[in-house]
Parts: C-alpha cells; sequence; structure tokens
C-alpha cells in the first residue's frame, strides 16, 4: 500500500498535526515532508493541489488541509 504524505513547513501548528497524524495512522503509514527544511519538495505538494500547510495527502490522491499553518506563498517566501 502506497503511504500517505505529510506536508509541513515546521510551525508549531504544522508539528502538533503531525503528532496527531502518526497517532491517528501510523509512521510507517505517512511520510512525513518538512518542506521548510527541504524545499525541493514544494513543487511536488503544489502539483498534488496542496494549497497550504499543514496537509495530508492521502494514497487515492485526496489534499486533506489540517487547521492552517502558512500558505504555499508564505512557505516559498
Amino acid at each position: 500500500m502506497e503511504k500517505s504524505k505529510f506536508y509541513h513547513a515546521g510551525c508549531a501548528v504544522c508539528k502538533s498535526a503531525e503528532h496527531d497524524i502518526i497517532n491517528l495512522i501510523g509512521a510507517d503509514n505517512v511520510e512525513i515532508v518538512h518542506i521548510g527544511n527541504d524545499r525541493t519538495r514544494i513543487t511536488e505538494a503544489e502539483k498534488a493541489g496542496v494549497k497550504s500547510v499543514p496537509a495530508l495527502l492521502t494514497p487515492n490522491g485526496n489534499v486533506l488541509h489540517i487547521n492552517f499553518g502558512a500558505s504555499m506563498d508564505d512557505v516559498k517566501g
């Protein structure tokens, strides 16, 4: 089974959501993508439909925007 991807930028809202996601679906079922540290993944996230972080991309391509930490424009700086 393909993993979900959890995109975040490292803010307090994102880190809190990361812990909740891991607790809900398990660390083995999600790839954590810190786009604040790995800026090369921003384009990937945007192509998948991520508009703000934190966001969870499900294996079937749905993007679940969780709370609101920062828009992708804010992340890109």
